[in-house]
């Protein structure tokens, strides 16, 4: 799909996981008249719409078919996702952790930040069984509270996830209308938002032990060129900083002269591109020479290397870094 193997994190998953967790642990008590308790028990939670709930409950308003529709109890559901454009980070990042695959490195890009939209549904007949759950819910969301999830273990990627209350109402249904006797069924309804991520796939290569930084002074430009004067037929040597002229015009500054065979000049701020040909005299000295061959070739100036050290050094081992710097004077 879209150019990448089949790969799937479970991540809305583990998200709805999460989300359960908080509240499949709910007790409520109910007590005597003299505020001594009689029961306790805890309250049942199912992943499941509303709706359902709510059809199971009213058509046996006696609670006599299944031990499933007992209240009071609770069910969440995941409603819907939207893309959180405000916690988009840059697209290339990543996230680095090693394999144990031939001692490879696994690279994974971020993920991808989404809101997940969630509601709880608590369902009682008697009103204080409501407000003893919710007391054990609220003072926790303030109006976030926030879960640690360990969402790509081979990653070790854990990640903090707010949960937001978003809002809380009420409602009572009654069975058979609102005639003495008919049976009262109270609902609370809880809404959240879960700042979650999906995560893109994990990819396995060699990871690099060995770095080179090369500097170049770019030769294609006017600001510096190299070029190569015909050494053998011209006259005197080129000093390093005098002003060159080309037919009598201001034209650029010798940065470096081989005084050898191999006639290299090195010209600096030129107006123009050297071209064959042209004649190039000194202020300073009087030297003058023709121009043979241009190049037009990049000149290494600096190659700086950074190995491990020890070289066998693999991802999680103590190892430092050995930097080797070459520098090119003779290139120029």
């Amino acid at each position: 799909m879209l150019g990448n193997a089949q790969f799937y994190h479970r991540t809305i998953r583990k998200m709805v996981i999460v989300f359960g967790t908080l509240f499949n642990d709910l007790e409520i008590v109910r007590y005597t008249q003299a505020g001594v308790p009689k029961e306790k028990w805890k309250v049942p939670l199912s992943y499941s719409p509303k709706e359902r709930f709510l059809t199971a409950i009213t058509s046996d308003p006696n609670l006599i078919k299944s031990i499933n529709t007992i209240v009071p109890r609770m069910s969440f559901n995941l409603d819907s996702l939207e893309y959180d454009v405000n916690r988009k980070q840059v697209s290339t990042l990543m996230n680095f952790s090693e394999s144990s695959v031939n001692n490879s490195l696994s690279t994974q890009f971020l993920p991808v930040p989404y809101n997940f939209q969630f509601s709880l549904s608590i369902y009682v007949r008697n009103t204080e069984d409501g407000t003893q759950i919710l007391e054990q819910i609220l003072p926790f969301f303030t109006p976030d509270f926030n879960v640690t999830v360990d969402f790509i273990p081979e990653m070790d990627q854990k990640y903090n996830v707010p949960i937001i209350l978003d809002s809380v109402s009420s409602t009572v249904e009654y069975e058979g209308g609102m005639s003495e006797g008919s049976t009262r069924l109270i609902l609370w309804d809880l809404t959240f938002t879960a700042k979650g991520f999906i995560w893109p796939p994990v990819e396995t290569s060699k990871y690099i032990k060995t770095a080179n930084t090369n500097s170049f002074i770019d030769l294609t430009t006017k600001d510096i060129q190299k070029v190569y004067v015909d050494y053998a037929n011209g006259n005197g040597v080129f000093a390093q900083g005098e002003t060159l002229r080309s037919n009598n015009t201001l034209f650029g500054t010798v940065d470096y002269f081989s005084n050898s065979s191999s006639g290299i000049l090195i010209v600096t701020g030129a107006n123009e591109i050297i071209k064959v040909g042209d004649k190039l005299t000194g202020d300073y000295t009087g030297a003058s020479f023709n121009v043979v061959v241009t190049d037009v070739n990049s000149l290494n100036v600096v190659q700086i290397k950074t190995t491990t050290n020890p070289g066998t050094a693999i991802l999680g081992d103590e190892f430092g870094f050995i930097e080797t710097i070459k520098e090119y004077p003779n290139t120029l």
